[in-house]
């Protein structure tokens, strides 16, 4: 107790000596101006740097307690070294959650000030991954919303859109997340269904992926205000859209390099995945916001997946107010337009933030939209017309088929690149043969069936064979490369989800003739859109 005292009566002694020397030191009236002004604004930034800290505190502590702790840590800590262990076991569990299964609770800023509700249920933010398969460091992340409509759903055309055209290398490059923007369990189920039964491959690849929020995620739509002339309909119709783009956002951020928010009533135009390559490496090197791949709302916006946790917040922020594509230019008013300056020059400083690529990649075709009673009938004028064939320069054949094609959609216009083959319904032991001048050699092969238009028109259990010209090697390979091949040809490779592509072994070259041959009979008639081989 004495010790106590003895260190009080010093740090007032000290306190005092200081006073005395600091009123002593007063500067004159000419000079007190200057110094509080030094003063105040030396206030002023350590009052925002308070607040920062203190707001990355809250984070981090609201973080921790939606975390479970450890089974091995015990609540009697009772020493600065089990502290610590606690602390670097929590921040470990933050790590893990980050890189785990993708069901962890999102770790974005300020979330919980502009959701509050969200503080009452630990799981609020934790996505409920339905059809996935932790896909992650891919090139392009492409987040699809769906809701339930009143009239017709469009989703699965659209991915069959999105999916038609990728090669098999594209397919291992890419991520589809469909948001299933509803609480209702059953029809998140019946989606989830409806996409495992027309895609089972994609699903089970981890190349598509389904998930949904949580029960707890949307907050109370009673009380919105009705802005802009709006409905209380539309209101809560845009309201609860930013809440879906901002969830979809947050769970894709880190699956990938390049973020594509799309919608789930459009069509995609073939080739559209290497355009967006070609179109992204050529743009890397600027500072943009973000690409535009189709000019109707937010349809076709890429991203980078590093600046989603500032766009996402800056939505949270204002998710009330205004619907997403105003927000999204009001971020880049924010980022680069002089309130000092007219309008024109804060039109050239947006631009500079958003590359536009023309022609569109993405086209709505969605008449009936997610606001219930809402006709929507937009379109963009810079899509053009698809193209229903892929045309290659092929070396001289000549080409026959047991199939009999529709009008002028022939074998052999198909082959010479100016037309898409188009038959009747193959049944077994169908074939189209392709039977070259001189035996050449072949380094591999693309076939694709169906287009964009007429995607069911697909070709299956169908094999592609090669006749070698080289007899010797012709019969030494045929056992070990297929003991099923026949008269002489050799199975080389088949079709899987309307593709088949390949290389040809050295040991098979030159090539005399190919060959695509059924195997079981159709329920569809059957279309070549692309033919390619090389040389």
């Amino acid at each position: 107790m004495r010790v106590y005292s003895f260190r009080f009566g010093c740090v007032l002694a000290a306190a005092c000596f200081v006073s005395l020397t600091w009123i002593k030191s007063m500067p004159s009236d000419e000079e007190v101006q200057p110094h509080l002004q030094t003063l105040y604004e030396r206030l002023v930034v350590a009052e925002e740097l308070g607040w920062q800290v203190s707001r990355d505190l809250s984070n981090i502590l609201e973080q921790l307690r939606n975390i479970s702790k450890p089974a091995n840590i015990t609540s009697n800590i009772t020493s600065t070294a089990n502290t610590t262990t606690m602390t670097t076991t929590l921040l470990a569990t933050i790590r893990e959650s980050r890189l785990g299964s993708g069901q962890q609770a999102f770790l974005q800023p300020n979330i919980y000030i502009y959701m509050p509700h969200l503080r009452q249920h630990p799981d609020s933010l934790k996505p409920n991954v339905v059809l996935g398969q932790g896909r992650r460091g891919v090139s392009i992340v492409m987040g699809i919303p769906t809701v339930k409509r009143e009239n017709k759903s469009y989703l699965v055309s659209t991915l069959g859109s999105l999916l038609y055209s990728l090669t098999s290398s594209q397919r291992q490059d890419l991520l589809i997340i469909v948001f299933v923007a509803e609480t209702d369990s059953d029809y998140v189920g019946s989606v989830s269904e409806t996409i495992r039964r027309n895609y089972p491959n994609e699903v089970q690849s981890g190349l598509v992926e389904v998930v949904s929020p949580s029960q707890y995620y949307y907050p109370d739509f009673t009380s919105l205000k009705e802005t802009f002339g709006d409905s209380k309909d539309r209101v809560k119709w845009r309201t609860k859209q930013n809440l879906d783009f901002s969830f979809l956002m947050l769970y894709a951020q880190d699956k990938g390099t390049y973020y594509v928010q799309l919608e789930d009533d459009i069509v995609a135009k073939a080739g559209y995945y290497n355009d967006m390559k070609t179109y992204t490496t050529h743009e890397a090197s600027k500072q943009w916001l973000y690409l535009e791949f189709s000019q109707l709302g937010f349809i076709g916006k890429m991203f980078r997946t590093s600046d989603l946790p500032m766009v996402v917040e800056f939505f949270l922020m204002f998710h009330r107010d205004k619907p997403v594509d105003w927000l999204l230019d009001h971020i880049l008013w924010v980022k680069v337009c002089n309130p000092e300056k007219d309008a024109k020059h804060c039109n050239e400083q947006k631009a500079l933030l958003k590359q536009r690529y023309k022609p569109s990649l993405f086209q709505h075709v969605g008449l009936h939209s997610s606001l219930p009673g809402k006709l929507q009938q937009l379109k963009d004028k810079d899509f053009g017309k698809q193209a229903l064939y892929q045309a290659h320069s092929n070396p001289a054949a000549k080409v026959s088929s047991s199939l009999k094609h529709y009008q002028q959609h022939s074998l052999d216009r198909a082959y010479k690149g100016v037309d898409f083959f188009w038959a009747l319904t193959p049944i077994k032991n169908d074939y189209i043969l392709f039977k070259f001048l001189q035996p050449i050699r072949i380094s591999g092969y693309l076939f694709r069936s169906g287009n964009i238009e007429t995607s069911g028109d697909r070709l299956h259990n169908t094999t592609v064979e090669v006749l070698s010209s080289n007899a010797a090697a012709r019969d030494k390979l045929k056992q070990d490369l297929s003991p099923e091949s026949n008269n002489s040809f050799i199975i080389i490779g088949a079709f899987e989800n309307g593709v088949a592509e390949g290389e040809i072994a050295e040991e098979l070259q030159p090539i005399s003739e190919l060959r695509l041959v059924v195997h079981s009979d159709a329920d569809v008639w059957a279309l070549l859109s692309e033919i390619l081989i090389k040389v």
